[in-house]
């Protein structure tokens, strides 16, 4: 009888999936040690979005959550997902970056890297899978999965022959949005059973309601580990259930041997936790919704979708997004939607629809794609659309990273002379997200209020209560709460909104990110004036005429809202 394995995901792309990556490292260590007792094949802890996260909106040091969780393990192997040439961030990072990234990780506790990249190009995989290997880790090589009319069944076969060409351990199938049929699941484990000889494991999201029926099929077919999430945060947009899977295959040849009673605890511990985090899950991330299989959108950016139409205002916007994204995505050649192309494909979907003109602007990340600074395309991009977005610009042929000097040196000076080193993680933090992490690093971020967060109800949006009337031993009293962590900014402090003659606004909620210019700057049509992150996205603001800047009403990190005015051009 073969035993089934189990990945549990609760410490990462559950809450990813379901809350916007939104746990904080204090919610998960009192059960840590619980989870080492069940006997997982491995603990998802660590990687994807709980990095950027962690500093940005948690005001926590990804690398301490790291340290944390595993000294509370000692069974259990501790598992991250990584993308790649990507790391943890949304570019490619130089090679010097990835190893020492790979390296610290390693370190400060990491046992199984999952290494993917969105566009499957191997080529980005190697230098993470190499680095690692050489640590002594596990490797688990990973096929991004998705459909369309350049993918096949043959090709993530070819893909698995690369990976473990390349000295992998094991080869995830990552299906992110929970597209994959159950017949499909069983011909593509059986192909890669009998072409490869390398342990197969199964990620997949419950989004569109068949994964429960596709686990079975792929036991059936020999799959070796199955990722699952404890019931309370499990089912939309995550994983399915834990228990129910163990339940399921208890009594068959692909029987877990896990106990359900241990389980039972592990369960009402993170129920209370998704009580406490109500206010960030959003139904729709919730539900099931078989229009995931004409929107392919992955369970992790299902929620961040949500959320990030919130900050910009526009979450009634959110069914045009989803009509627009399957157009966008072939415009740009097919690409599986996972991080970074997830993001790139949906925050151009996003700005396409807010700005009522398709490619009107166009985030950085998109022109580097058509470049080919992500690597190389599923299939064939829009001539069309690339030559309006790059011009005459000829796509790169090489591995992306080629094309990139050794950073950390650099940021390693640069840091030191902000004086916001205190140890070498805190340099590849810097390196990955410099504008966010020097805030971070600096002690200049504060932690989001859970309190402050809008609950959404089908399509009514309402903010949690801050005035009561509470009653104290038969007295009344009128109590108003007031979040902490945030400054009561004057209105004239803030920057102007409306008509301003030659003022220039930004289109979208972010953070300046550069400023290009200063006042007195002459500029010309189409210069670039400023660049803000919105959506984890770099967005240029050009001048849309010739003048000089007469006055500039924004800093560099400044938080900045839809419709404010950031310079005036005379």
């Amino acid at each position: 009888m073969k035993v089934t394995k189990i990945t549990e995901t609760a410490l990462r792309d559950a809450h990813q999936s379901l809350m916007a990556t939104r746990m904080r490292t204090r919610d998960m260590l009192p059960i840590v040690e619980e989870l080492d007792k069940i006997g997982f094949f491995s603990l998802e802890a660590w990687g994807g979005a709980t990095f950027d996260v962690s500093i940005r909106y948690l005001n926590e040091d990804p690398w301490e959550r790291l340290r944390s969780i595993k000294e509370h393990l000692i069974h259990t192997p501790l598992q991250m997902l990584i993308r790649g040439q990507n790391l943890v961030g949304y570019k490619h990072y130089p090679d010097d970056i990835v190893e020492k990234f790979v390296e610290k990780s390693y370190e400060n506790g990491v046992d199984i890297f999952r290494v993917f990249d969105a566009l499957n190009d191997v080529r980005n995989m190697k230098k993470v899978i190499e680095t690692a290997k050489s640590q002594g880790a596990h490797v688990q090589g990973t096929i991004s999965y998705t459909v369309s009319p350049v993918h096949t069944l043959e090709g993530f076969v070819k893909i698995a022959k690369d990976l473990e060409d390349l000295e992998c351990d094991s080869v995830t199938i990552k299906d992110m949005a929970g597209l994959i049929y159950p017949a499909d699941i069983y011909k593509l484990v059986k192909m890669l059973k009998e072409e490869t000889d390398l342990l197969i494991s199964l990620h997949s999201h419950s989004t569109s309601g068949m994964t429960p029926i596709s686990y079975y099929t792929a036991c059936e077919a020999g799959v070796d580990i199955l990722d699952t999430a404890i019931s309370p945060l499990s089912w939309g947009a995550s994983q399915p259930p834990t228990e129910s899977i163990v339940a399921a295959l208890k009594g068959t040849p692909y029987d877990t041997k896990l106990d359900l009673k241990l389980l039972n605890n592990i369960k009402k511990y993170f129920g209370d936790i998704k009580e406490k985090y109500l206010g960030l899950i959003d139904p729709i991330a919730e539900n099931i919704d078989t229009d995931v299989l004409i929107y392919q959108l992955p369970g992790g950016m299902l929620s961040n979708l949500v959320s990030q139409l919130k900050e910009q205002n526009a979450l009634d916007r959110y069914h045009d997004v989803l009509e627009e994204m399957p157009r966008v995505r072939k415009d740009l050649g097919y690409p599986p939607l996972v991080t970074p192309t997830s993001q790139i494909v949906g925050i151009q979907a996003v700005m396409n629809v807010l700005n009522g003109e398709r490619y009107k602007i166009v985030s950085n990340e998109v022109k580097d794609y058509i470049k080919g600074l992500y690597g190389r395309p599923p299939g064939k991009i829009n001539p069309k659309i690339a030559k309006m977005i790059i011009g005459n610009e000829k796509p790169i042929k090489s591995r992306p990273a080629d094309l990139l000097k050794p950073q950390y040196d650099y940021y390693k000076i640069e840091g030191e002379k902000k004086g916001i080193i205190k140890k070498d993680e805190d340099i590849l933090t810097l390196a990955i997200y410099p504008a966010i992490a020097t805030k971070f690093l600096s002690g200049e971020m504060e932690e989001e209020e859970l309190s402050s967060k809008q609950i959404v109800s089908n399509d009514n949006q309402f903010e949690i209560p801050t005035e009561y009337s509470v009653e104290v031993d038969g007295d009344v009293f009128d109590v108003k709460i007031m979040p902490t962590g945030y400054l009561n900014i004057e209105e004239s402090q803030r920057s102007p909104k409306g008509d301003v003659e030659g003022g220039v606004s930004s289109t979208m909620q972010g953070m300046l990110l550069k400023l290009k210019v200063a006042i007195g700057d002459k500029v010309e049509k189409g210069d670039i004036l400023a660049v803000i992150e919105a959506m984890k996205m770099e967005n240029d603001i050009e001048s849309e005429f010739n003048g000089i800047i007469e006055n500039i009403f924004v800093n560099e990190g400044d938080s900045i809202n839809a419709g404010d005015i950031i310079l005036v051009i005379k």
